[in-house]
């Protein structure tokens, strides 16, 4: 955010009156204005479009979406529950609500299908199917993804720790003794944790290989993670979409769980008797 303000600041002599009015409202309203069509933007500050595409390159950018792309990325830990429900509020307009944000989470899993590193995914498979022990941590809404992570993990092996998060303290009494044939894996997106952050650092300082889910290369987790696996989320939404996360999740599971598949086979034929002698699951008429 600081770099962008001060390409701005040492651009302004140089800006037109009308450059002046985008750098001004970007400085004031940089919450909204990130995620504003270079069309919308220059509605709203009184410019044409094309002011508002030249105000980028002025700034050194290939062009406005460039520029756009930047600034959210920089904002992405700033946005307060408030702000992020009147960008929501913005983006929805009239729009149908339902269209709208299923399309946006089809979007974020064909971004993340071509960003991800598939390099960081094979290693991370790998770390994880021959770890000696698998940490998994997520706060708050995160929890949700590394509970389903540790829910099947579980069932393929026996050694994972899910990292309960009721206070801090909990948490490093809970790591205490991870090592260098452990591997810790620390889910955030923004908001990012300071919790995860912090037991990832002392994973990595203890030797664990730290794989790292979040949402871009900017993400405060990549300062200790051995391997990044990137998922888009949406930021914006006072609501966090974890979809793309969720997704990856699904692949890491399945990559996994066909490097043990004769293991798994057997632990599913148990748990398919037990399931059935103790009736964990409805049957349907005729089973």
């Amino acid at each position: 955010m600081n770099d962008l303000m001060n390409r701005i600041q040492c651009n302004l002599p140089e800006f037109s009156k009308g450059q002046r009015l985008i750098a001004r409202y970007i400085t004031e309203h940089y919450d909204k204005a990130a995620f504003m069509t270079a069309s919308k933007l220059g509605a709203t500050v009184g410019v044409s479009e094309s002011t508002v595409v030249r105000f980028a390159t002025e700034l050194g950018y290939d062009g406005y979406p460039h520029l756009q792309k930047t600034l959210q990325e920089m904002i992405r830990n700033r946005l307060t529950a408030v702000q992020r429900m009147e960008v929501t509020n913005d983006r929805m307009g009239n729009r149908d609500i339902l269209q709208t944000v299923l399309s946006a989470d089809v979007e974020k899993i064909r971004m993340t299908l071509d960003e991800i590193d598939r390099d960081a995914f094979h290693r991370a498979v790998e770390a994880i199917s021959a770890a000696r022990r698998i940490y998994i941590l997520g706060v708050r809404s995160s929890s949700a993804l590394a509970n389903f992570m540790g829910f099947y993990f579980s069932l393929i092996f026996d050694n994972v720790q899910l990292v309960h998060t009721n206070t801090v303290s909990e948490i490093f009494e809970q790591i205490l003794r991870i090592g260098k044939e452990d591997v810790f894996i620390g889910i955030s997106f923004p908001r990012y944790s300071k919790r995860t952050l912090s037991a990832m650092k002392y994973s990595k300082d203890q030797g664990a290989q730290v794989i790292a889910l979040t949402d871009s290369r900017l993400s405060p987790l990549t300062r200790y993670a051995d391997n990044v696996l990137i998922a888009k989320s949406d930021m914006a939404s006072f609501v966090d979409s974890l979809v793309a996360p969720l997704s990856v999740i699904n692949a890491l599971i399945v990559a996994v769980g066909m490097s043990r598949q004769q293991e798994i086979e057997g632990t599913f034929e148990k748990l398919e008797s037990i399931w059935d002698e103790y009736q964990v699951y409805e049957k349907l008429e005729g089973e």
